[in-house]
């Protein structure tokens, strides 16, 4: 089967983003390039939590709710949730309503800023996983690697919860750790020339 389809202005683009209409802005503009916010990384990692057991097409039709509900994803603010915030965001019907994945961004929102603390940027940490050319698989061929294990590892040992290697890989696809476009998608040579102007924020070896 072929990796791609023709999008709407006869250019070739990755076969999942004609799943949902919505896809295309997303995969076109989003998926795959290069982000170093530390807000959007909590997001991303965030959402992808919520995404577990669920498809994406879900999350993200939610993901204007999700960011009301939880200010923005701005973790020093998350952070300071108290157990009426969850009974709050429970009462939510514009996010996914699950009481394990409500706490879990709670209690990360906590560790993102002992992070911060530590490393200086959720960026600077996350970064430093980013694998070399030679370890890549063929895009979209794999749903976890050893840099996403590493991460996932490493994540929990600082305590944070919902942080799976599969998770962890779909976060790095997204936020261009990886750039997983198919290779014959329009976007493909987009999403690699912002990695190439990325500057890479506080690198050392892990």
């Amino acid at each position: 089967m072929s990796t791609t389809i023709i999008g709407p202005d006869g250019a070739a683009r990755c076969r999942w983003c004609a799943a949902a209409p919505e896809f295309l802005a997303y995969h076109d503009h989003e998926w795959g390039f290069p982000v170093d916010d530390d807000r959007r990384l909590f997001e991303k990692i965030s959402l992808e939590a919520f995404q577990s057991g669920l498809s994406w097409r879900t999350i993200l039709a939610k993901r204007d709710h999700f960011r009301a509900a939880f200010d923005g994803f701005d973790f020093h603010r998350v952070a300071r949730y108290t157990q009426s915030d969850v009974e709050r965001l429970l009462q939510d019907k514009g996010i996914v309503r699950h009481r394990g994945k409500i706490e879990a961004v709670i209690h990360n929102a906590a560790h993102a800023v002992e992070l911060v603390q530590q490393e200086g940027s959720l960026a600077a940490f996350i970064w430093r996983y980013e694998p070399e050319a030679a370890q890549l698989a063929t895009p979209q061929t794999v749903s976890t690697s050893a840099q996403s294990e590493r991460l996932s590892r490493d994540l929990k040992k600082l305590g944070w919860k919902f942080v799976g290697p599969t998770t962890v890989y779909a976060f790095m696809q997204a936020m261009g750790l990886i750039n997983d476009h198919a290779e014959p998608c329009a976007i493909r040579p987009k999403a690699e020339r912002a990695r190439q102007a990325f500057k890479r924020p506080g690198i050392r070896p892990v």
